[in-house]
């Protein structure tokens, strides 16, 4: 794996790159801490953190957390994620961390979420299409093969991919090329035809280093195979079989964590009732030990609960009982006490009930939707934590009031909390839940604070608000059309606005919105503003949202002489492959070959591939992976890009995780300092 820190600045400065080893995409801020607390450093290395969080002035990670991290694959910071500080000026610690970051830019939840809008392997491997046609905007496209297709075939993963990656993972101990296999070999999800690949995670688990025992928990839920359960929970629980699987006195805190979210992974991806009962069980007992609190463990059960997957129509008695029993799980561990650092551990919460239950009127999502609001519109001082995840839970719970009449109050409360609320965090999330909820009514509130709202701070949330509304409204009718009334008010922001995060915001809306009349404001302005590496990259997606095919040799020219901006390779060689364009495959492999050391820029270079690559990437790949001339980095990175190539699903494995989840909220083992869960390619 390799942490390798897509943390991209799309954002003008969105943090500096950190790099990390892991095999990551760092899709989030870096250097996540709660404002007024600081980090528990472990005792002994490797150990993790062990106990609450106290309050202390602001402090960015240090070395050391979790483990002797040291710089290793890292991605570049994905074009509006990563560690962001204005004008990019911003001090960093050894370890890339940026001291000063506005968290609440809209650049994170984009990075954070970003995976099912772009849905970029499904647009590599469909059928070429045109601008504008329906079939291009039929959405889903399974059982469609391009003529052109080069996806790998059986005979390529099971003869050359798994083979190749094993035989790297058997002949070295490198740190960066053992994690980065793991990951790889788990993305892939299957046996070789010689070896097994929970057996070679169970040996990874032995190893000395932290981060490859970590990683190879993960691996096992990544993988998606069911008889992975026995040692996740075995290791998230630390009993005496867990210290047999690690070899060690105990299972450390990182690695219990790492299996908490595997469990999750499992589970979501089986249908098994039984296996999601035990996978709740474990975590259950888990959240609701008050022996400790640990808020790494803690937060990852919550999210491994979340991830359960349950059927909310047609259940069976065992479905609704297991259902039953998750949300009272929740329900039991947010009714602990208020303070500071339980607050931020509850934040997980709401977020996880609504992937839970999913949007709705029955009297369940009734019942939770009251109790949101109550807590976003209470009287009585509540933590900046709980505001944002009340408005997040409500984004995905609400109804449009032109559907439901009763939900009504539920929007109006969440535009009340935008006008006074005193959370900037809270207020654009509630900006954000409004276009997620859709609906007339809040599409017209939006577009209010599109005209007139502050143009570097409400604006570019209203704009992706009503992106995200226009995606959905798409994405459930195929006979809708555009907006015309948005896409020219998003235009006249366009020219109006010119802060240039606005306007990549404003890029990202129009893409979403498929207002395609403004492809050519776009990519005047891309021509004009290519030196911005942060808005030229959102230019792009933008124009690959729209699918306007007559950018791709401009796009194409940029990933070309984008060899010192990794960020901005990174993002237009996402638009290509959102285009279809496969020839960039070849310059991205040259560049790859090239003796680097940069890590941000080899880690754009080998996401794009696992992302666009095809078959005819795969040899060059394979000798990469095993010239002992290149460096281990160069060389993990390949190992990245194979996995991503042979990739058993669509969406990356994350997204599961990071989707609508409340960032902020951030811990170790999730989004912080590129060693988290989310900060893994």
């Amino acid at each position: 794996m390799n942490k390798l820190m897509l943390a991209g600045a799309a954002c003008t400065a969105l943090l500096a790159t950190s790099v990390f080893a892991h095999g990551g995409i760092y899709r989030g801020p870096g250097d996540i801490v709660p404002p007024g607390t600081t980090p528990h450093r472990p005792k002994t290395p490797g150990a993790g953190g062990t106990g609450p969080i106290t309050p202390g002035p602001n402090a960015p990670n240090a070395p050391g957390i979790g483990g002797p991290f040291t710089p290793g694959p890292s991605a570049p910071t994905p074009p509006g994620s990563g560690p962001f500080t204005p004008g990019g000026n911003g001090a960093t610690t050894p370890r890339g961390i940026v001291l000063s970051a506005d968290l609440s830019k809209w650049q994170f939840w984009w990075e954070f979420n970003k995976d099912p809008f772009i849905n970029l392997k499904e647009a590599i491997h469909a059928p070429a299409t045109v601008t504008g046609s329906d079939l291009y905007w039929m959405g889903h496209r399974r059982g469609m093969h391009s003529r052109d297709s080069a996806k790998p075939s059986e005979s390529d993963i099971q003869e050359t991919i798994l083979p190749t990656i094993k035989r790297a993972l058997d002949n070295t101990d490198n740190r960066d090329i053992n994690s980065s296999c793991v990951v790889a070999l788990a993305k892939i999800g299957r046996d070789g035809d010689n070896f097994k690949i929970l057996e070679v995670f169970e040996r990874m688990l032995k190893k000395r280093n932290q981060e490859v025992r970590e990683t190879a928990a993960l691996a096992m839920g990544i993988s998606a195979m069911p008889m992975a359960v026995n040692a996740l929970v075995h290791l998230a629980t630390d009993d005496a079989e867990g210290r047999k699987l690690v070899d060690r006195s105990q299972v450390d805190t990182r690695t219990r964590a790492f299996a908490c979210y595997g469990l999750g992974l499992v589970a979501y991806s089986n249908n098994d009732i039984d296996l999601k009962s035990r996978t709740l069980d474990t975590l259950r007992a888990i959240l609701l030990d008050e022996s400790y609190n640990e808020r790494n463990i803690k937060v990852a059960a919550i999210n491994g609960i979340a991830l359960l997957k349950l059927k909310t129509e047609n259940m069976d008695a065992k479905e609704q009982k297991l259902l039953a029993k998750a949300l009272a799980t929740l329900d039991e561990f947010y009714a602990k006490k208020a303070g500071r650092g339980t607050d931020l551990i509850k934040s997980h919460v709401p977020p996880a009930v609504a992937k839970l239950i999913g949007r709705g009127d029955a009297d369940l999502h009734k019942r939770y939707k009251a109790k949101f609001l109550e807590q976003l519109t209470s009287r009585k001082k509540l933590g900046n934590d709980i505001y944002r995840a009340a408005a997040l839970a409500l984004g995905q719970l609400v109804m449009p009031r032109e559907t439901v009449k009763a939900d009504a109050i539920y929007s109006m409360g969440l535009l009340k909390f935008f006008e006074n609320g005193k959370d900037a965090q809270a207020r654009y999330f509630s900006l954000l839940a409004l276009g997620q909820i859709g609906g007339n009514a809040n599409r017209n509130q939006l577009i209010k604070v599109l005209s007139r709202g502050k143009k570097a701070l409400e604006r570019p949330w209203a704009a992706i608000a009503l992106g995200v509304m226009s995606f959905h409204k798409f994405a459930s009718d195929p006979h809708a059309t555009t907006d015309v009334s948005l896409s020219v008010e998003l235009r006249k922001q366009l020219k109006i606005v010119a802060n240039p995060e606005s306007r990549a915001a404003f890029s990202v809306a129009l893409g979403l919105s498929r207002c395609t009349q403004a492809a050519t404001d776009l990519q005047a302005m891309l021509t004009k503003y290519g030196a911005q590496e942060e808005l030229a990259g959102y230019l792009c997606i933008g124009l690959a949202l729209m699918n306007h095919q007559p950018s791709r040799a401009a796009i194409h020219n940029i990933v070309k002489k984008s060899v010192r901006k990794p960020e901005l390779l990174r993002q237009a060689a996402i638009a290509l492959g959102r285009l279809g364009d496969k020839t960039v495959t070849t310059t991205l492999i040259d560049m790859l070959q090239q003796k680097e050391t940069n890590l941000a820029k080899l880690s754009a270079i080998a996401s794009a591939l696992g992302f666009i690559g095809d078959r005819r990437t795969i040899e060059p790949l394979k000798k990469m992976l095993h010239d002992d001339n290149l460096t281990p980095l160069s060389r993990a990175f390949a190992a990245v890009a194979l996995g991503g190539v042979a990739d058993k699903e669509n969406l990356p494995w994350s997204s599961k995780i990071a989707r609508n989840m409340n960032y902020r909220g951030s811990v170790e083992t999730l989004t912080q300092s590129g060693t988290g869960v989310l900060e893994i390619l």
